[in-house]
Formats: structure tokens, C-alpha cells, sequence
């Protein structure tokens, strides 16, 4: 499932697997589990992969046990490796860059996830005087993943998340305030299996929350703050989650919607 948004700031923070070199498929190691198939060591192309950059079983992939490729989401960074980094070049072309190609992708899709939270961030009124903050902070994100291969790789990525992850949660703060007294915090709890069904969770946080298989049918999860939050099998039919924050399109196809 993609999700389309016709806010031209997010677009390119959307995968679009037309103008990428199927890093995905090659780059990262699969172990053979629940989300794949197969194992398939880091470099080597999936065999599933075809010639073109497409996958052969795209619309099979839950049925043949590859759950894991449908609920990754590269937040655009693999089209812009392929474009903009190495400058429409590809590792099956080009097999010298594909060490290069492959070592960059982890980097630039943790740059693209924070540009997509700055971004997210900054359609919030309730944060509207934090926004000079945040426009500051994902232009300088931004520069960064403008660099070159070395300059990407040589990173260290950790040290701009700690510096964007205290304005992302002031930013929950003011969000949330609206939703009352009763804001449950969740943050890095282990909710695995957790009957939420019905609750009202309104202004919750469940920053990276693990909600394996939980069970929030019909709960009220407005203004919920899922960022990082792990939603594999989570029941979310019924659910109200007009106007949660930083749910990505990844967390819904890894729940259950309908």
C-alpha cells in the first residue's frame, strides 16, 4: 500500500520505486522469520528480483512470506540515492559504485525518516511557535542528505537524532494538550498482545510502544502520538485516529485496518 498526499513537501518523502534502483532488495540481509521467506546475506540481489528493478511477486508478497518488503517504507531515500547521490547511476550498470550505493542507503533513509517527522511536525498549529525550530532543523537535515556518498557514509546520524528528538516531543507535548487530562504515556512499553479495545487513549503516547497484536478495535486514539511505535498485527478496525501523530503509511500496513 502507498499512500499518496498531494502536499508537494511529502512527496518526496514517499517511495517511488519507478526512479529507484531496487536498493531495498539488495542492500539490506534478510533472515528467514515470520517477515521473510528466505535468508539473503546484505549486497545480494533478492531472487525474487527481476531484470527491470521490479519484483516478480509485488502482489504475492504476504501469501509467499515476504510481510517484511510490504511494511518497509525508505521515506523516498532510495530515489534519491539513485537520482540525485549517485546521479540516475545504478549497481547493475555501474557495479563499481554498488558497495557505495548499498552503504548509503541505511544512512540516507534515517535522514528521510527525520525529514519526514520534521515535516509532519510542521503541520501542527498547536506547535506553531516551535515551527522556526523545526524549519531550522530539517533544512539542516536536509543539507546533509544532499551530500556526497562519502560525506553520507561518513555520518554519524545518532548525534542529529538527539537533537531533533527533544523538539519532536515538544512538539507531542503541545499536540496532545488539547485532548484533555488524561493523556496515557506508553512510551517504550511492552503492550504485546495488550486489550485496548474500546479505551479511550486520546492524546496517548506510544512512542516506540511495542503493540505486537494488540487488540484497539474501537478505541479513541485521537491526537496518539505512534512514533516508532511497533503496530505488527495490531487490531485497529473501528479506531478513531483522526488526527494521530507521526503514524506512517509502514505502521498501517503492518496492523490491522479492515
Amino acid at each position: 500500500m502507498t499512500v499518496r498526499t498531494d502536499r508537494p513537501e511529502m512527496a518526496r518523502l514517499e517511495a517511488d520505486c519507478s526512479r529507484c534502483a531496487a536498493l531495498c532488495c539488495v542492500a539490506p540481509a534478510f533472515a528467514k522469520s515470520s517477515d521473510f521467506a528466505v535468508d539473503k546475506p546484505a549486497g545480494q540481489a533478492c531472487r525474487n528480483l527481476a531484470d527491470d528493478f521490479r519484483c516478480r511477486i509485488h502482489e504475492d508478497l504476504p501469501a509467499r512470506g515476504f510481510q517484511g518488503c510490504v511494511v518497509f517504507d525508505c521515506f523516498g531515500a532510495g530515489q534519491r540515492i539513485t537520482q540525485e547521490t549517485f546521479g540516475g547511476r545504478d549497481w547493475r550498470g555501474a557495479p563499481e559504485i554498488a558497495g557505495a550505493m548499498f552503504a548509503t542507503l541505511p544512512v540516507m533513509r534515517q535522514l528521510h525518516e527525520l525529514l519526514w517527522l520534521l515535516t509532519e511536525a510542521l503541520q501542527l498549529d498547536e506547535a506553531r511557535r516551535l515551527h522556526p525550530e523545526l524549519r531550522m532543523a530539517r533544512d539542516e537535515i536536509d543539507a546533509l542528505a544532499a551530500g556526497t556518498a562519502d560525506e553520507l557514509r561518513g555520518l554519524d546520524v545518532d548525534a542529529y537524532r538527539k537533537k531533533v528528538v527533544p523538539l519532536l516531543r515538544r512538539v507531542s507535548e503541545l499536540a496532545r494538550a488539547g485532548a484533555g487530562r488524561r493523556r496515557p504515556d506508553h512510551s517504550g512499553a511492552h503492550l504485546i498482545g495488550r486489550r485496548f479495545r474500546g479505551a479511550d487513549l486520546r492524546g496517548a503516547s506510544f512512542r516506540g510502544a511495542l503493540l505486537i497484536g494488540a487488540d484497539l478495535r474501537d478505541a479513541d486514539l485521537r491526537r496518539a502520538d505512534f512514533t516508532g511505535a511497533d503496530l505488527r498485527g495490531a487490531d485497529l478496525r473501528g479506531a478513531d485516529l483522526t488526527g494521530a501523530l507521526f503514524l506512517t503509511a509502514a505502521q498501517l500496513r503492518a496492523a490491522r485496518t479492515a
